[in-house]
């Protein structure tokens, strides 16, 4: 009964407390007035209201003009991307099949000659496996167990990379509302300027093979847990 009589008061004293806390004179009156701490107008970049766009333009970027031939190359923002196009472009765009301009400058064999940046290895080979269907039945063109891939050079130009334009854009002049803080690493002094994947695919082109570098041991998964029976099965 002493306990029961403990948890009874103590009870009560809980119901008290609600009922006191939500007295009236807890309560705001009709008359407060709530200020907001951030207006509408600063929620954004612009300094406009974001019901209407009347008042909100925004200045026509400009692209560089200089022939191309004469402009100055624009630094890679990160190792290996894509240059920007750093010459006008008017009149090479769009790329269309058979109408391609950035290759009568940019192929390797004339490029040093005008003083263009030549078309990289990667753009002259076929990394796509070609899969097939034989008699119904689906066969894979390399094996991937064995770290196989396909990779064939060609004379021409991969049609996979024959719209430059999805990779290379102009560079214009547009100021950013909030500058970038990253800062580029480059794998090699004049990485700035230069794809290190032109090097890369010289060696060791396939995985497979004696000019390969990958060992037998490779192949077989020797030098990994899940290539070898565990003890005992």
């Amino acid at each position: 009964m002493k306990t029961i009589s403990k948890m009874t008061i103590s009870l009560a004293a809980t119901v008290l407390l609600i009922v006191g806390c939500s007295s009236s004179s807890m309560k705001p009156s009709n008359e407060t007035v709530l200020t907001p701490t951030i207006s509408e107008e600063s929620l954004g970049y612009r300094d406009s209201s974001l019901y209407s766009e009347d008042n909100t333009s925004l200045p026509a970027p400009k692209y560089g003009d200089a022939a191309a031939g004469t402009s100055q190359k624009i630094p890679r923002a990160f190792q290996d991307a894509p240059p920007m196009i750093p010459h006008d472009t008017e009149g090479m765009f769009p790329i269309e099949q058979g109408n391609n301009q950035c290759l009568s400058c940019h192929m390797p064999d004339v490029a040093p000659a005008v003083g263009a940046t030549p078309i990289p290895a990667s753009h002259f080979m076929d990394m796509r496996p070609h899969d097939k269907i034989v008699n119904g039945t689906f066969e894979k063109a390399v094996d991937n167990m064995k770290n196989e891939v396909s990779i064939k050079k060609m004379s021409d130009i991969y049609q996979g990379r024959f719209n430059c334009s999805q990779c290379h854009a102009p560079q214009s002049d547009a100021k950013l509302v909030t500058e970038s803080k990253f800062k580029a690493e480059y794998l090699s002094p004049d990485g700035a300027s230069k794809s290190h994947w032109s090097d890369v695919m010289r060696d060791h082109l396939d995985t497979v093979g004696k000019d390969s570098g990958v060992t037998q041991k490779d192949i077989e998964n020797d030098n990994s847990l899940a290539g070898k029976p565990l003890q005992g099965h």
